[in-house]
């Protein structure tokens, strides 16, 4: 059996000072995919350790919050993969409205929030303000103030038909503004996937591109939470690079491409 080296041991041991601090828990991402990005980061703020990086930010929140920026991937747009967001729109919501007529929605891994607010913009499309709510969360505080602010670059927006972009953003110079309509339908939250408690009774559950990071057990332990979470014949809405194999496991049953239904 090979012997651990100084630098596996050096990042053995700031897994285990995280999850010891923050409840994040670094076995459960893909192990060469996340040490890269957190090598390139260390490096990159002039530490030559993981010791040493971990002692820095644990003092120094700007520093932490950046850490969980890197690891968190935060890259996002609105109506991201426009054709999923126009299928939800045309055949899932309609769906869920003929066993409901208020929805309970949840983006986990809402990063800067622009996946929650397409979210909210589709069901005004088709509903009142008091008829459904979208609960938004994420690991990463930074991600999450910029959400709450709702002000976005011009590249961010691209997406956005321009009816959905007249009504629902006010341009400010080279960026656009989400509207207090919008906001007022969407709660932001911190969570962590692989460690906190999940919610009930949802009828759509919106996590793209997050899960491709995680392990296949992580995976695995997110999905069933997932189901747990969903109401009979509510929906979870996952992102263009995943796929649930086998999801009759976690009782769920594919609809539409990266939809998949509570049985």
């Amino acid at each position: 059996m090979s012997s651990m080296t100084a630098s596996d041991l050096d990042f053995e041991q700031f897994k285990t000072k995280l999850k010891a601090k923050t409840g994040i828990d670094l076995s459960l991402y893909k192990e060469n995919q996340m040490k890269r990005r957190l090598i390139s980061l260390r490096d990159n703020k002039g530490f030559k350790t993981f010791g040493e990086f971990f002692r820095a930010f644990a003092a120094d929140r700007k520093l932490f919050e950046e850490f969980l920026d890197h690891m968190t991937i935060n890259v996002s747009e609105f109506y991201r993969n426009a054709k999923r967001w126009e299928v939800l729109e045309r055949k899932i919501v309609p769906d869920l409205l003929k066993r409901s007529r208020s929805l309970k929605c949840w983006s986990a891994a809402c990063s800067t929030g622009d996946e929650p607010y397409t979210l909210a913009m589709i069901l005004l499309g088709s509903l009142r303000r008091h008829e459904f709510q979208v609960l938004a969360t994420d690991i990463d505080e930074g991600a999450l103030r910029k959400a709450k602010e709702g002000v976005y670059p011009a590249q961010s927006v691209r997406e956005v038909p321009k009816a959905v972009l007249g009504r629902f953003f006010r341009a400010q110079g080279a960026t656009y503004r989400v509207t207090e309509e919008v906001k007022q339908n969407v709660t932001f939250q911190h969570h962590n996937l692989l460690a906190d408690p999940y919610g009930q009774q949802f009828d759509l559950i919106v996590c793209r591109n997050v899960l491709i990071y995680f392990t296949d057990e992580a995976k695995d332990a997110v999905y069933a939470k997932f189901s747990k979470a969903l109401k009979p014949g509510g929906y979870l809405f996952i992102g263009g690079t995943e796929q649930i194999f086998q999801p009759a496991r976690y009782d769920l049953e594919p609809t539409e491409t990266f939809f998949y239904q509570k049985v």
